[in-house]
């Protein structure tokens, strides 16, 4: 049976146009599925579903997706990612942990950041947020002071200044957060010149994300990037603690965030 498959150039160029023209006459296809980024189910003979193809160093594997949770695309990816997304679709799960990550070449390439996801209230109702804190202070590039430029980076990027966490800070159109396999990979930024996006973090592993914030996600279409200086969060283990460190930073006017959208290529 034919499927009410997306399947995008690139996804063709990578898969060929053989092997695409059997997944859309079906006989390569599922019909039924996990969603790749929501991980609920869905039916290729029923509903638009998007191909996505996750290339590793070596292997790739094809998933699928609600159209409305992510675009047919290719998503390129460590071995060891493409491992965890691969236990994902088995049904693997973990515990949610903070990440460490190594931001992208626009601050100094020794800063390490903790990333942390949780939901905020605001206005009476959740919106998922990924919390960004260095382990340290992050210079200009290009200097060699002691000063931190965390904050004044990220505004010149388009975050905006929070003294409040009253209301959804705005979308910053060219940033996304790629929620793939049902967990975190990245936070993806606009590329030079108009390029494809790349990532301004990316996971070590996957980062796994609880029901509850990937619910809030997709019904949201967007995540709320929050960033604070170090030493401003910590690490909470709750998220009433976390959200008492989030406030207390802004209102000391040591908190940058926006809204990026979901999911965005």
């Amino acid at each position: 049976m034919p499927r009410m498959l997306d399947v995008s150039d690139e996804v063709r160029a990578e898969i060929g146009d053989e092997e695409a023209d059997r997944l859309l006459a079906g006989e390569t296809a599922p019909g039924s599925y996990d969603c790749t980024s929501c991980r609920t189910p869905g039916d290729s003979t029923q509903e638009r579903t998007s191909t996505v193809l996750f290339i590793g160093d070596e292997t790739a594997v094809l998933a699928f997706a609600h159209s409305g949770c992510l675009p047919s695309q290719v998503v390129q990816v460590t071995e060891e990612q493409l491992r965890g997304a691969v236990k994902s679709i088995a049904g693997d799960t973990a515990d949610l942990e903070p990440d460490r990550v190594v931001p992208d070449k626009a601050v100094p390439e020794q800063a390490v950041l903790g990333v942390t996801s949780g939901l905020v209230l605001i206005r009476g109702e959740l919106h998922p947020a990924l919390v960004v804190e260095p382990t340290g202070p992050i210079a200009r590039p290009g200097t060699t002071g002691t000063g931190d430029d965390f904050l004044p980076l990220l505004i010149e990027q388009g975050f905006m200044p929070l003294s409040e966490l009253s209301a959804v800070p705005p979308v910053l159109h060219g940033w996304s957060v790629l929620l793939a396999m049902g967990q975190l990979h990245a936070v993806l930024q606009p590329g030079s010149n108009g390029g494809q996006p790349v990532a301004w973090w990316q996971a070590h592993q996957p980062l796994q994300v609880t029901d509850g914030w990937r619910a809030a996600a997709n019904k949201h279409q967007q995540v709320l990037m929050l960033a604070a200086p170090a030493g401003s969060i910590g690490r909470q283990p709750r998220e009433d603690l976390l959200r008492d460190a989030l406030d207390k930073a802004a209102a000391n006017g040591k908190l940058v965030g926006s809204a990026l959208p979901l999911a965005g290529t």
